[in-house]
């Protein structure tokens, strides 16, 4: 038996969008495990963490067990915001459906819609915040997979 969280709402309705990519919607119809991730165990981050859906497809907690790659599928609700956060490996978003603003290292946060891609070098500080629209995305971990040196400031101060 498979224990399957349906995908909210929000998540779907941006799926549907003319701009998103094709691939939304096959991945509204897969009957995925979506939760928060789980990436810290800090309150802070378990607090900011509700408005986001998440599966890993490939990695060390994936549907197919990888330990060199994390590959997977994330979002986030509308008008919701992922603090800063840093972490050994090296990770690329690519944006598929909606909209949202990333904040690389001291840079000012930068609107992204489907086909944009946020690039976080290994420790680079970087986080993440919605306005109107849900967003997905695919996101891509290389290097140290490792969660033990994640780190989560909470949100910036701007």
């Amino acid at each position: 038996m498979c224990d399957v969280t349906p995908l909210q709402h929000p998540f779907l309705e941006v799926m549907a969008q003319a701009g998103a990519h094709p691939i939304c919607a096959l991945i509204s119809q897969c009957p995925f495990n979506w939760a928060p991730p789980q990436t810290s165990s800090d309150p802070i981050y378990t607090e900011h963490s509700r408005s986001k859906a998440h599966v890993e497809l490939l990695g060390p907690g994936g549907l197919v067990k990888s330990n060199d790659v994390r590959l997977g599928l994330y979002g986030m609700l509308p008008n919701s915001e992922y603090g800063i956060r840093t972490h050994p490996a090296e990770e690329v978003f690519i944006m598929l459906a909606g909209q949202a603003c990333w904040k690389r290292d001291t840079a000012p946060y930068a609107l992204s819609s489907p086909g944009a891609r946020s690039y976080h070098p290994s420790m680079m500080p970087h986080a993440t915040r919605t306005g109107k629209l849900a967003f997905m995305s695919v996101y891509v971990w290389h290097g140290d997979l490792s969660t033990d040196n994640y780190v989560y400031e909470g949100l910036p101060n701007e």
